[in-house]
């Protein structure tokens, strides 16, 4: 039995930003960086994964099962089974509006469809999310002013409840003259303090800037750039606190030939310094609730699975799914489960991984599906909200190890 959820109708459908800030023509090396990183984050740069994301309606068999392509239900549309229980909330996005799920009832919790990537704040009050606005703007390539319809970003945020307007705290807008362009903003992490916002952007100049981790000031309102390395322009993605605000994991995308090598790395927030936590081949990391474990998805010429890695040495210690065809994890803030985006025939889904014992010896108790035919966001990953008085005391996260070498820098198999 299923619920379908049908509020109102949303407007056009925002593409993710999966084309570069302007026209598919953009200035310099940034359009190059642009459409890299926004390949790797679609899983596609690596040249490894055997599927292709779809809109729902195509005849593909993404987790290994011949047959006929499933038909999406429609993007005002979430498709809930009534058995799907869980604790707290989880928030995804699809048709370009943001959604919270609660057990088996999903609401819609914007109308723009032109949101995605969405987080919770640390209290549950507020869900940040990147909103773009379509306009014309002109900018200079080698001294003459082209024109060029650009997807601004914007770093939203709205109540959860869903009361009162939606604010915007940052745009990417740009404007020097008569000339406006925008640089990206992209996958929003609030810091466990709330004092800052982990982005993905190429501020404050795209034409001299790739897309890498930076951080949204609040209080100065500004973005700060830790100036982080990168693997030439293939840039950074995919930011996750460790609930204590010592460390932020993020993605350094990197190449091996012709196969993508993208390695977690471990941002110190005192010392300013980033490590490589894991070998190539890993994406998409969350923290367990207590910081010693890491979920991640494991790229593999096999496709993209969820695994679970200690959370300082980068060890994978457990596997969560071998169906080739799993990514985008978020750990329960109660630790004991993990859900996961799943793509099926073309179609991605929500589901649910059930962790019984204690790391690193689980076992999976069940996996089970939170959505059915839906079509969720593929680059938008999920985030999960538990209240404070709602969860189990969890031990303080695990300092780290004495030595803070790197691991082997040689591709995952």
């Amino acid at each position: 039995m299923t619920r379908q959820v049908r509020p109102n109708a949303p407007r056009a459908r925002d593409p993710y930003g999966i084309g570069p800030v302007g026209s598919f023509l953009a200035p310099g090396l940034s359009l190059v960086g642009l459409i890299l990183v926004a390949v790797v984050t679609f899983n596609l740069l690596n040249g490894d994964v055997p599927f292709g994301i779809g809109t729902g309606n195509g005849g593909g068999n993404g987790d290994g099962n011949d047959g006929p392509g499933r038909t999406a239900a429609p993007s005002g549309v979430v498709v809930v089974p009534d058995e799907a229980a869980f604790d707290g909330s989880i928030v995804y996005a699809k048709g370009g509006n943001i959604w919270i799920q609660i057990d088996d009832t999903a609401r819609q919790l914007t109308d723009s469809g032109r949101d995605a990537m969405p987080a919770w704040s640390p209290d549950g009050e507020w869900v940040y999310y990147i909103n773009s606005i379509r306009e014309t703007g002109r900018w200079p390539v080698k001294g003459v002013a082209e024109e060029y319809q650009l997807d601004i970003p914007r770093l939203m945020r709205i109540r959860a409840d869903g009361s009162g307007e939606p604010e915007s705290l940052k745009s990417g807008r740009i404007t020097r003259g008569q000339n406006t362009y925008a640089y990206w903003i992209r996958q929003p992490a609030v810091a466990p303090d709330g004092s800052s916002v982990a982005v993905i952007s190429d501020a404050p100049n795209p034409d001299q800037h790739t897309l890498v981790l930076q951080f949204y000031d609040v209080a100065e309102d500004r973005i700060v750039d830790p100036d982080l390395a990168t693997d030439g322009v293939l840039g950074h993605q995919d930011p996750a606190w460790r609930p204590d605000g010592r460390f932020l994991l993020y993605v350094r995308n990197g190449r091996d030939g012709s196969r993508g090598a993208p390695v977690i790395m471990r941002y110190n927030v005192e010392t300013g310094r980033a490590r490589a936590l894991t070998t190539p081949g890993y994406l998409y990391p969350t923290y367990s609730p207590d910081g010693r474990y890491v979920a991640a998805t494991r790229t593999t010429t096999f496709g993209t699975d969820v695994v679970i890695l200690d959370g300082d040495t980068g060890e994978e210690l457990f596997r969560v799914t071998s169906d080739g065809a799993s990514w985008g994890p978020t750990w329960s803030p109660a630790g004991d489960a993990i859900a996961f985006l799943h793509l099926d025939r073309q179609t991605v889904d929500l589901r649910l991984a059930t962790l019984e014992g204690t790391g690193p010896t689980w076992t999976i108790k069940e996996i089970t599906n939170l959505t059915e035919v839906s079509d969720l966001e593929a680059a938008s990953r999920p985030d999960w909200f538990i209240p404070a008085d709602q969860l189990p005391a969890t031990p303080p996260p695990a300092s780290p190890a004495a030595s803070d070498a790197s691991p082997s820098l040689s591709p995952a198999p």
